[in-house]
């Protein structure tokens, strides 16, 4: 882990801008080029739909074997996902995370960062995922903006 002044309090990820900047303190620490989910525009309603949630969250795990480089969960969803969900009678899906590139032959055919290509969780190179592991705790606040 980072030294204690390295390290976020705050993930802030601008879709639209395709952006994440880790903070501390209201201050940028790093800023980082991410790729979306394959339909990104919008809130994520449903599992399956390519949407990449909007909202707060917390870090709420780690996976340091997930089937990407190294992954922080998300905490996706949330009382409010899950309503919204229900009224529409589908699931809200989840497993929304911050990960590196793909393990073994797939990473071959994913163009990161130049397309959305996750089923709706933000992902960064393996570099930088390694750099975020080290200095985002778990229990860290996540924004997703619009």
């Amino acid at each position: 882990m980072a030294a204690a002044a390295e390290q976020a309090d705050l993930i802030e990820i601008h879709k639209g801008e395709r952006r994440m900047e880790l903070k501390r303190d209201g201050v940028a620490l790093r800023t980082y080029r991410i790729a979306l989910g394959f339909a990104p525009t919008g809130h994520k309603e449903r599992e399956g739909d390519g949407r990449t949630p909007e909202g707060s969250y917390r870090i709420d795990a780690r996976n340091p074997r997930s089937a990407f480089h190294l992954s922080l969960r998300i905490s996706y969803p949330d009382p409010s996902d899950e309503a919204r969900a229900a009224s529409l009678g589908v699931s809200p899906g989840g497993d929304i995370f911050i990960h590196g590139q793909p393990n073994g032959l797939r990473k071959l055919f994913v163009r990161h960062p130049r397309q959305d290509w996750t089923s709706g969780c933000v992902a960064v190179s393996n570099r930088e995922i390694r750099e975020v592991w080290s200095r985002v705790p778990t229990g860290a606040r996540v924004v997703i903006r619009p």
